[in-house]
């Protein structure tokens, strides 16, 4: 019954994803820079395909897509649309290629913007910048078929109440292709579950319960109760449950727990997720290869 899914990037199969800076495209005329942003785009939106088609081969049931799958698409000088590049046309045609077949093959797809993406900032600049990355984010969702962009809270500023408030009044105004895919983690410092599912409760937003950071930032919830309360939020989506595995790099009791491994133990699964329906991401260094490894983990646990 569970989904596993894989992060952004593989280790040992043949998919890449180029990227560029600010810095080098300012030294291009605008020409230029199209043209060197349309070759990255097309390249990573092939590249995707070849991702899709790997993790169909694999048994892999969902992928993260990288944020800057488009990189500096948002940018304030070197922002651009797939409109404006010499193969925009052959990119969205890749693009509804990948939603295909990730549809055809039941493969989930969700995105996962970086940390400076903070809806609950103080700072005006902050919170727009978020929104249009997230605006950006919601268009690729569309074009791939992608269900779920999924933030954390942001940073507490001392006070976790009037952070969410702020949280709540911006989303209020989200545009609805954003609105209807965000979801909502736990972190490993500031935000437990019982800080975000009530929220969530409240706001009719799907909470993404990262098991690994319950346990780095615990709170007076059991890891049972906090994956039943985040399933009910699933479910006036009709969206399947998502949730997060990871392990410790150093091992549990010892050293910093935060750190992922390269591969996860398989009795940091919990019990109450088995057989349960639900996709998990695994996050974890060893990327395709720990979740393959997971998958074989988990059917020898339901056989024996």
């Amino acid at each position: 019954m569970l989904r596993f899914g894989l992060c952004c990037l593989f280790k040992n199969e043949d998919v890449s994803f180029r990227t560029t800076t600010v810095k080098a495209l300012l030294n291009l005329t605008r020409d230029r820079q199209l043209f060197k942003l349309s070759e990255i785009c097309l390249h990573n939106a092939r590249n995707l395909q070849l991702a899709l088609e790997a993790a169909h081969r694999l048994g892999i049931g969902a992928f993260r897509i990288m944020s800057p799958l488009f990189p500096r698409m948002t940018h304030p000088e070197a922002g651009y649309s797939l409109d404006h590049l010499p193969d925009g046309d052959i990119i969205y045609s890749t693009l509804e290629t990948c939603r295909s077949f990730a549809d055809r093959q039941q493969i989930r797809l969700s995105f996962h913007p970086d940390q400076f993406v903070v809806l609950s900032s103080p700072h005006p600049a902050v919170v727009a910048n978020s929104i249009q990355e997230l605006e950006y984010q919601a268009r690729l969702a569309e074009a791939v078929g992608a269900d779920v962009i999924n933030i954390h809270a942001g940073g507490v500023y001392g006070d976790k109440l009037a952070a969410l408030k702020r949280f709540g009044n911006v989303y209020d105004y989200l545009p609805e292709s954003v609105r209807s895919r965000l979801t909502l983690e736990n972190d490993d410092i500031s935000y437990t579950p019982e800080d975000l599912l009530q929220f969530c409760e409240q706001r009719g937003i799907p909470f993404v319960y990262d098991v690994h950071h319950h346990r780095c930032n615990p709170d007076n919830m059991t890891i049972e109760e906090a994956t039943e309360r985040a399933g009910i939020t699933w479910k006036v989506t009709g969206l399947e449950q998502q949730c997060h595995i990871s392990s410790p790099k150093a091992g549990w009791g010892s050293g910093i727990p935060r750190p992922h491994a390269d591969y996860i133990d398989p009795s940091d699964v919990p019990d109450c997720w088995l057989g349960r329906q639900m996709t998990v991401d695994v996050e974890a260094k060893a990327k395709e290869l720990a979740v393959v490894r997971l998958i074989n983990d988990i059917r020898k646990l339901n056989t024996n």
